[in-house]
């Protein structure tokens, strides 16, 4: 074929990773109709959005200073609270990260003396500090401020265990309990937005005014739900994931119940100012822009984690989620048991990349991380995860996670091009 000659010839991809893409993909059919249908449903859910606050030029202009009657901020805000079926949002440049996002969400509705639970286990690593799990005294973590943090580890099987979280809730006077979607660095399932509704259910059948706060991150646009549909008090996630299509240069967003979020807004800008300012410095127009896109480049990078799970699989490597699983995020894991192929894999996804695949990455200590992390990212916006990337802790087992993909064709470039380097070893 043309296309697999051209592909040699430029690339030095050989006959039998060829085939190996070639048989997966075939393989795959049935599971990339059931990506393109969810995508179809999500991008009509986006065009009602955008229909019903009538979404026009003129929410486009650039605002400055105080950004005050920022018509393009506030109906942005409406228009993410209709998709996620949250009573309002705060949809944000200034949201650096999504770790940035969900220490907003946290610092907003903890005060001295109350009672955070990770009801999933250990939190995604970056948010050690911010709690106070790690980190030094005195740099102003959730622990400084004296908010006290109890852990509830996953069952062996990955899914949350109800009798530790009911003991916990019945014994103690929890303020709010946070759910993370993805697996961070971790080998347990995601998380669907129902599974996470149950985990509400259960948590406010105990104790009804414990706030639910959910890390959505890498999971926005892979179902037909998000967990506010299913009573989730608060939901964040970064702009440079999933919702921001690839177009938004930075950003998050917390989504939920009204209270919550402009108690968010109070810690973003200031108590008694909240949503109220903020200018926009013309950055509306791309954030409206990627949520729209937001639904099919998720559908690529779904088609994407897809492909190299099949890929990787049939090299002999364990992979969660298996091929053909229904998804819940973006993330797909490779255990490969092994430094040196933990480093090969994401090296190879590097030389895929549009951006700087001339590079060859390393591991090295990262901020946030406690162990050396090797992160491959050739990315048109520094750091986005809906761009192809892999990164992957230098700790046993030894698991390297791959998300993103812009385009479908050029994310199979980059497994192909791991998958030579896997095989040359």
């Amino acid at each position: 074929m043309k296309k697999q000659k051209f592909i040699k010839e430029n690339f030095g991809i050989s006959d039998g990773v060829l085939n190996l893409v070639d048989l997966a993909e075939k393989n795959l059919k049935e599971q990339f109709k059931r990506i393109e249908e969810i995508a179809e449903i999500n991008q009509l859910r986006v065009m009602k959005a955008f229909a019903d606050n009538k979404v026009s030029d003129s929410h486009f202009v650039a605002t400055t200073g105080y950004g005050y009657d920022d018509l393009g901020r506030d109906t942005l805000d409406k228009v993410y609270a209709q998709i996620f079926e949250a009573e309002d949002a705060l949809v944000r440049h200034n949201f650096i990260s999504g770790t940035h996002t969900i220490s907003t969400a946290l610092y907003a509705v903890l005060r001295p003396g109350d009672i955070l639970v990770s009801i999933t286990g250990k939190p995604y690593d970056t948010l050690e500090e911010v709690i106070g799990i790690s980190g030094e005294e005195g740099n102003g973590s959730l622990k400084d401020f004296g908010v006290n943090y109890m852990e509830i580890p996953l069952k062996g099987n990955g899914s949350p265990d109800l009798e530790e979280i009911k003991f916990t809730l019945t014994h103690a006077n929890v303020k709010a309990v946070t759910i993370q979607r993805s697996k961070g660095y971790g080998w347990r399932p995601t998380y669907s937005s129902k599974e996470i509704g149950e985990l509400i259910k259960f948590v406010k059948d105990i104790s009804p005014e414990t706030i639910c706060i959910v890390d959505n991150c890498y999971g926005e646009f892979v179902e037909t739900e998000e967990p506010t549909k299913y009573g989730a008090d608060l939901i964040a996630g970064s702009l440079i994931k999933n919702p921001g299509g690839g177009l938004a240069p930075t950003g998050g967003y917390i989504a939920g119940k009204r209270r919550y979020v402009e108690l968010c807004a109070y810690r973003l800008t200031s108590v008694g100012i909240g949503k109220e300012c903020g200018a926009s410095l013309g950055f509306n127009r791309q954030l409206y822009q990627g949520l729209f896109m937001a639904p099919h480049i998720v559908s690529q990078a779904i088609k994407s984690a897809v492909l190299c799970a099949s890929v990787f699989e049939n090299l002999g490597f364990d992979v969660d989620p298996k091929p053909d699983e229904i998804r819940h995020d973006i993330i797909q894991s490779i255990k490969f048991g092994d430094p040196d192929k933990v480093i090969a894999f994401c090296q190879g996804i590097q030389k895929g990349a549009p951006v700087d695949s001339f590079v060859t990455p390393e591991p090295w200590d990262m901020p946030g991380y406690q162990d050396q992390v090797i992160m491959a990212a050739g990315a048109f916006v520094q750091g986005a995860s809906i761009e192809l990337s892999a990164d992957a802790p230098i700790k046993p087992p030894y698991i390297a996670y791959m998300q993103g993909g812009l385009t479908y064709e050029s994310a199979k470039l980059g497994i192909m091009v791991a998958a030579e380097k896997m095989m040359r070893l």
